[in-house]
């Protein structure tokens, strides 16, 4: 599991990479424990955070939400502990879930997985 885990680099960013390069929405956000990308989870319209698993083979990501540490391991679809991840560990505070703000479609609900 340790060469999956960098907890020296920085998340990269505070949302989905691929949401705020769309103009998209997520509803949350999950982080790559190996290099770091934020992507939306798979609730979310675009389920960038697996779609980045599939193209990079990086099992392990962490939630990016305030207050959770909890990680992911795609290969084995289990939840495990692990070690805290270079700051941030997690979307801003005044960031609202779904998010980002301004960007959140009234009919978000009709728009995501369940």
């Amino acid at each position: 599991m340790s060469t999956d885990i960098d907890v020296n680099v920085a998340p990269s960013g505070t949302g989905c990479v691929e949401c705020d390069r769309q103009d998209g929405f997520w509803v949350h956000l999950r982080r790559c424990a190996a290099c770091g990308h934020v992507g939306c989870c798979d609730t979310s319209p675009g389920q960038h955070a697996t779609a980045h698993f599939r193209e990079t083979g990086h099992p392990l990501i962490q939630s990016f939400e305030p207050g959770e540490d909890w990680y992911w391991d795609y290969t084995d679809e289990t939840v495990l502990d692990g070690p805290e991840l270079a700051a941030p560990t997690s979307r801003p505070q005044d960031q609202p879930s779904p998010g980002p703000a301004g960007r959140v479609p009234v009919n978000w609900r009709e728009l995501i997985h369940t």
